[in-house]
């Protein structure tokens, strides 16, 4: 079994990591397992950039095999915005509410109710021995200032997918299917199992 680290404190993504690894020979330990840690600084430009500091940070912290991911909402009537900056949108350490409410007057700056949008999410995995893997994926949907739904975390109660539905109403299994993270994670699945392997 290969431990991994996962340089998170969100246990959502901590369980749809553990969902999407089910079937590799991996044991995936959070971050908080390790006592107090400083923060990674993410002053990547972008979210690859900014997953592998992160995974390079806390392999070199801990001592082991690290994978990390930088997500966030990419709001094309804010050209991109928050982009990078999804979570600490509305300050360091502003929590989802702080964010979603200023996503929400943002789009009222710029006369918009809602707006084409993406999700977007880079994984970073960085081996003790250096070695990096990067995976990504997207979600399109569309930003509208109605909430609906309980479920999910950040901005999903706010983004709609296709079926008129946000992110917050889907149940874990159907956002796994569709999500930026989803995505992005079964392509890390298949680059781990060959990497594992030996194959590559």
């Amino acid at each position: 079994m290969k431990k991994i680290v996962v340089a998170t404190k969100n246990p959502g993504k901590i369980r749809e990591m553990t969902m999407a690894f089910r079937e590799l020979p991996v044991e995936l330990v959070a971050l908080a397992s390790f006592g107090r840690l400083p923060d990674a600084v993410e002053d990547g430009e972008t979210f690859a950039a900014n997953a592998e500091i992160k995974a390079r940070f806390y392999m070199q912290a801990t001592g082991v095999a690290c994978l990390a991911d930088d997500s966030g909402l990419e709001v094309e009537a804010l050209g991109g915005a928050p982009g990078v900056y999804s979570a600490r949108f509305a300050g360091y350490h502003a929590d989802d509410a702080a964010n979603n409410a200023k996503l929400l007057s943002e789009l009222t700056r710029v006369g918009r109710a809602q707006s084409a949008a993406a999700y977007r999410c880079v994984l970073a995995f960085v081996d003790t021995n250096g070695r990096l893997l990067l995976a990504s994926g997207s979600c399109q949907g569309t930003v509208k200032k109605e909430p609906r739904g309980v479920g999910g975390f950040g901005y999903d109660p706010y983004f709609y997918i296709e079926e008129n539905k946000t992110m917050a109403e889907l149940t874990l299994q159907e956002k796994d299917k569709i999500s930026h993270r989803g995505n992005a994670l079964r392509e890390m699945a298949k680059l781990l199992n060959v990497y594992l392997s030996g194959r590559n």
